[in-house]
């Protein structure tokens, strides 16, 4: 047989079945934004000066998509221009937690901070949030074909010790089988970022990790995305100020005289 050229001896792609798909946009409640622009508020008031500072984007366990409050864990240290999160306080959160509620990203505050986009240390807090929620974030996303090269197939108690030694892959039948397609589950989970900025600006992003179950073979990835507010007929009352004001005095330590070996941002 005569090829006309070497582009048709390329492989046939492989099978791939989708079965879902991880949020393209983030759907966040008015009362989740609003609360977060309070946080922001109060800690301006309380300390008199613009700090850092981060919580967590809250979801229903059987709605991860949409973001209906925001939590504040106890930070671990607030700088004008740096705020630190480990993967620790993460996990002791989200035990904190009522069953129901997961944490599905964070938000954090540039405060008075000129600075409209992440930055590399944001960057780096993204991954730590995004190992810690994928578990519970993870769904299939499709079957797809894993392409093994020189697949042997193997009768149950038909074959020898020496077949064994014939191929990269064998597998092992209870019936005679001349062809077969080996598809894995393909699994996606994401992670929401958000920074807001005292002037009442905000930005967005999704991570996405996506592993295959079989192969294990790995992608991460991000996008900047739109937001859709969503009126959930919650609100934020006196009482929820006054809760926040003592949560916001307890959780943000401000630290005004950091030693240098700290402030790595950017």
């Amino acid at each position: 047989m005569r090829f006309k050229n070497l582009s048709q001896l390329k492989r046939p792609k492989p099978l791939e079945i989708t079965l879902g798909s991880l949020p393209q946009h983030i759907l966040m409640a008015e009362y989740a934004k609003n609360r977060a622009f309070k946080i922001n508020e109060l800690v301006g008031v309380i300390f008199e000066e613009s700090f850092e500072w981060y919580g967590f984007t809250l979801a229903d366990q059987d709605h991860p998509e949409l973001i209906v409050d925001i939590g504040l864990p106890q930070n671990d240290l607030n700088l004008h221009d740096y705020t630190s999160l480990g993967s620790e306080s993460i996990a002791q959160f989200q035990e904190s937690l009522p069953k129901e509620l997961i944490i599905n990203g964070w938000i954090h505050s540039h405060g008075a901070l000129n600075y409209k986009h992440f930055s590399h240390t944001d960057e780096k807090n993204h991954l730590t949030v995004l190992d810690f929620v994928a578990a519970r974030t993870r769904k299939p996303l499709a079957k797809q074909e894993v392409v093994i090269q020189d697949l042997v197939l193997l009768e149950k108690d038909r074959f020898v010790e020496k077949d064994m030694e014939k191929g990269s892959v064998s597998l092992i039948t209870d019936g005679p089988i001349t062809e077969a397609k080996i598809m894995e589950t393909v699994y996606g989970s994401f992670c929401y970022s958000i920074v807001i900025g005292d002037e009442g600006w905000h930005e967005q992003k999704i991570l996405y990790r996506e592993r295959g179950i079989l192969s294990g073979h790995t992608t991460v990835s991000s996008k900047t995305a739109d937001i859709e507010f969503v009126d959930t007929g919650r609100f934020i009352t006196q009482v929820d100020i006054s809760t926040l004001r003592d949560e916001v005095k307890k959780k943000i330590k401000p630290h005004t005289d950091p030693p240098p070996e700290v402030i790595e941002r950017m």
